[in-house]
């Protein structure tokens, strides 16, 4: 095998330019990609540098159910200060706990997508 990363994760959502307005302004992501498809519009966010990216999949793109996804693992460098953040922008934040392979908090986008943030345990 020489699969070398993600390309991309898809977060089905119903509403793309509300999703587009959480993943920029409030967790800070860039677009990568925003394009009309004869199936409808692609949409990537990602974090700055990242190589695999999110794909906002709005009604008529693949069927997917918005806020069916979970497990999806954000590494941060400060936990506790982007769960404040989130907090502030309004988003019921979990966390965080300290756990054996870090500091981690869990919360969810406007359509219900799980998502969790991560500082890992220096080893």
């Amino acid at each position: 095998m020489n699969i070398t990363h993600a390309s991309f994760v898809t977060l089905p959502v119903a509403d793309q330019d509300r999703a587009l307005r959480f993943y920029t302004e409030v967790l800070g992501f860039e677009v990568t990609a925003d394009l009309d498809m004869p199936q409808g519009r692609w949409l990537q966010v990602a974090p700055e540098g990242a190589q695999t990216v999110f794909t906002l999949s709005g009604p008529g793109m693949g069927g997917f159910e918005p806020g069916t996804t979970r497990g999806i693992m954000l590494v941060t460098t400060d936990v506790d200060a982007d769960c404040t953040r989130l907090a502030q922008a309004g988003v019921s934040v979990q966390g965080p706990d300290d756990l054996p392979w870090g500091r981690m908090a869990g919360f969810q986008d406007p359509d219900g997508n799980g998502l969790m943030l991560l500082t890992e345990s220096a080893q």
